[in-house]
């Protein structure tokens, strides 16, 4: 089971910023979903 789960998980598309499009460094406990460039712009 464990297995099935790592798998999930390693199939999951890069995270990507919903403003500008550019892939994300995904972050433990982060949930955001701007990337810095973007966020920093506003």
């Amino acid at each position: 089971m464990l297995e099935n789960v790592m798998e999930f998980f390693r199939n999951l598309p890069p995270k990507k910023c919903v403003s500008c499009g550019d892939k994300m460094e995904e972050q433990a406990e982060a949930y955001g979903t701007t990337c810095d460039k973007c966020r920093n712009s506003h």
